[in-house]
């Protein structure tokens, strides 16, 4: 069940990071976006390199392993990631570091 208290927490924790990330989108090789899609897991790319980090029920993303895959000639799980990625990312909005 939803604990409505839950909404107030991740929102401050959301708040924060975008506070620490404002003047990410002012460098030319870095876009931020933000999206309202539910997901299982942090995704981090970089480039042909993506970490995921998934998200067990009830437990912080910082108490689940993070993974790192790099895409490579006849792979599939970096390939799997950078797909999601990608889909999450088309119908997410371009943040500009302005509003939190």
């Amino acid at each position: 069940m939803f604990n409505p208290a839950d909404r107030g927490t991740l929102a401050a924790k959301i708040s924060s990071s975008l506070t620490c990330y404002r003047t990410l989108p002012e460098l030319d090789s870095c876009e931020v976006r933000l999206r309202s899609t539910t997901l299982y897991a942090s995704l981090f790319r970089y480039d042909d390199d993506i970490l995921v980090n998934p998200h067990a029920y009830g437990e912080p993303a910082s108490a689940n392993p993070t993974f790192h895959f790099r895409r490579l000639d006849g792979g599939t799980i970096a390939d799997h990631y950078l797909s999601s990625f990608e889909r999450v990312g088309a119908g997410a909005v371009p943040w500009s570091g302005a509003e939190i």
